[in-house]
């Protein structure tokens, strides 16, 4: 049985009202539960069908006592926020059943998008015309709500017709490609438990993909390269059956992603080899002072001397010096990495949804490029894994706040989102990277 519900089948209330800080009326949960037999029994389409007559038009559903208790509903001294809850919850009972089956889950976008049509009649029963006129205006306030925000997402995730080559298409439309921008993006304050748990599923499925289509493409690229280098050009072609990149980057520029990110970078040694000399160096550090100076030094070898001495670094030594000043005596604990590095990371991306400022970022893109920028930002996730997830939130900042804009308007950010999805795959996931310093 699906978390949230009892074994009976219906709506475990003690769950939604521990989750969300609110009791449950008998109207709503009727709904509910309605929705959760439906859904075990009926086609998608049948329950889209559904849910067009139920919300939409508001009339003509078939089982009378359901639009009875909607109507008790609407006419009660339900907030206009509160039902919003309530529709958000209705269409989630449905969409965290279809998620898990492939020949399901293409039902999920035509659900999302039934809420942006309009009613296609008019109100003609008087008895019910006061319901039905304020059903249609909380329905209108549901497309501006982060509810219907959070499910657009997740159709655009779910979508199969996304053509990355169509730049004129809102950077919306790429979230499919980034997985690890999935837990920000498609969960809001008010996702159940049990909504949660299907976004973090959808988002290890697609995580899955994206390595096995990486891994695939670097062992064509290698067999390719010694392919030609022994028989020459014409035969390549004949011989191997070409690999898609799986990325928006061209093909030399995924190579040296890939090099970066996964091969060696000094001497023998990868990031992950210098990361962890440097937490191993750590434990020898006397005080935090000492750390934020040694931390200075390990990041600086990433960033071009020229552009950093214009005023990069004083900017990165400023930025240090101000994370607790006042516990620099003190010795060095895992608290304050944690909270030096997060720091960082606002410094180096953006702050916060309230104060999305990205100057820094912009200009380190500018100048050093997206593949040492992202190697910055790998190299502070790597001595301290725990801010992994702070890292993301950072850039699924950015991707929300630009996310109405063309994709060829914010190139910038989709080469970043890109490089980002090849460090955090080739470090933290599953990917054999043995063969990347065979890339040439």
């Amino acid at each position: 049985m699906s978390e949230g519900y009892n074994s009976r089948g219906t709506v475990d209330v003690n769950h939604w009202v521990n989750h969300n800080f609110r009791s449950i009326g008998a109207e709503e949960q009727q709904l509910y539960n309605h929705l959760l037999q439906t859904v075990q029994s009926e086609t998608p389409q049948e329950l889209i069908d559904r849910m067009r007559l139920l919300f939409i038009e508001g009339t003509n559903y078939p089982d009378h006592n359901v639009l009875k208790n909607l109507d008790r509903l609407l006419l009660s001294d339900i907030e206009i926020e509160e039902f919003q809850f309530i529709l958000n919850r209705c269409i989630h009972i449905l969409t965290n059943r279809w998620q898990g089956r492939p020949q399901t889950q293409l039902a999920i976008p035509d659900l999302i998008h039934l809420f942006e049509s309009s009613p296609s009649r008019p109100v003609n029963e008087f008895s019910r015309a006061k319901a039905i006129k304020r059903l249609r205006e909380f329905m209108r306030y549901f497309l501006e709500t982060e509810h219907f925000l959070t499910l657009r997402r997740l159709a655009h995730v779910l979508e199969s017709n996304n053509d990355p080559a169509q730049t004129r298409l809102p950077l919306g439309k790429l979230i499919r490609r980034y997985p690890y921008l999935y837990s920000h993006c498609l969960v809001s304050e008010s996702s159940s438990v049990e909504d949660q748990q299907s976004i973090r599923d959808l988002q290890d499925t697609m995580q899955r993909q994206y390595e096995l289509d990486l891994s695939q493409f670097v062992t064509y690229q290698i067999r390719r390269s010694h392919l030609f280098n022994r028989t020459g050009s014409e035969t390549v072609g004949r011989t191997l059956y070409p690999v898609k990149n799986p990325t928006l980057l061209t093909e030399p520029e995924v190579c040296s992603a890939l090099r970066q990110f996964a091969g060696k970078v000094q001497g023998n040694c990868t990031h992950r080899d210098l990361a962890q000399r440097f937490i191993t160096h750590t434990n020898e550090v006397r005080s935090f002072k000492s750390f934020k100076d040694d931390l200075y030094e390990y990041l600086l070898f990433t960033v071009d001397p020229e552009y950093g001495r214009r005023q990069f670094n004083n900017q990165l030594y400023d930025c240090l010096n101000k994370v607790l000043p006042e516990n620099n005596a003190q010795p060095f604990n895992e608290f304050l990495l944690l909270r030096t590095c997060s720091q960082l990371l606002n410094f180096l991306i953006v702050e916060s949804p309230q104060r999305p400022k990205h100057f820094v970022f912009v200009d380190l893109l500018s100048n050093i490029g997206p593949i040492f920028t992202t190697s910055l930002l790998l190299k502070i996730v790597l001595i301290c894994r725990k801010v992994k997830p702070y890292l993301e939130k950072r850039f699924s900042i950015l991707f929300n706040h630009y996310e109405t804009h063309a994709q060829e308007s914010v190139q910038w950010l989709v080469a970043s989102l890109e490089h980002l999805n090849i460090a955090l795959s080739t470090n933290f996931g599953k990917m054999n990277v043995a063969l990347v310093n065979q890339l040439v």
